[in-house]
């Protein structure tokens, strides 16, 4: 892997939900549908069995990604920061760009980002281009439609 896995506890926490609830909930359910399917006869024409048999291939797909996430996962606390002053993993911050729009977001990692919800992935332009940064720096950040810049409004770290 050419760069670390960072997350954060509480999306340790989520992959770690997720991991369970595939494994020891959807999973069985799947495999008795398959069973029972796999009894009625013919299973070139059964979709119960030809969907269940690709929703098990699907499952044991994303159960060895999160378990290889897992078991690679760097956690990053917050609250073990030592420079709050500072924009680095974990942060929420909040900005105004060029065109006066204020936004906030948390730097998390890859497989928590959610844009929708404001949690942008560190590796994300956005991301980059503000890590290291204080309250009152102007950054500027590449964006599909071009540069924007963006002024730090406020810092923040949970916990």
């Amino acid at each position: 892997m050419d760069r670390p896995i960072y997350i954060t506890p509480e999306g340790l926490d989520a992959l770690k939900s997720e991991l369970d609830h595939l494994w020891k909930k959807e999973r069985p359910e799947v495999v008795a549908v398959v069973h029972w399917a796999a009894g009625n006869g013919d299973r070139s024409e059964n979709g119960d069995y030809i969907y269940g048999k690709k929703r098990l291939r699907e499952i044991d797909r994303r159960v060895r990604y999160l378990r290889k996430r897992i078991e690679d996962a760097v956690v990053v606390r917050s609250d073990e920061q030592p420079d709050h002053a500072h924009i680095f993993f974990g942060a929420t911050v909040t900005y105004v760009n060029a065109r006066d729009e204020e936004k906030t977001i948390r730097i998390v990692g890859e497989d928590e980002a959610d844009s929708l919800n404001g949690k942008i992935s560190w590796i994300s332009p956005v991301a980059r281009a503000l890590m290291k940064s204080g309250v009152g720096d102007v950054v500027t950040v590449r964006t599909p439609s071009g540069e924007d810049e963006l002024e730090i409004l406020e810092i923040s770290y949970p916990g």
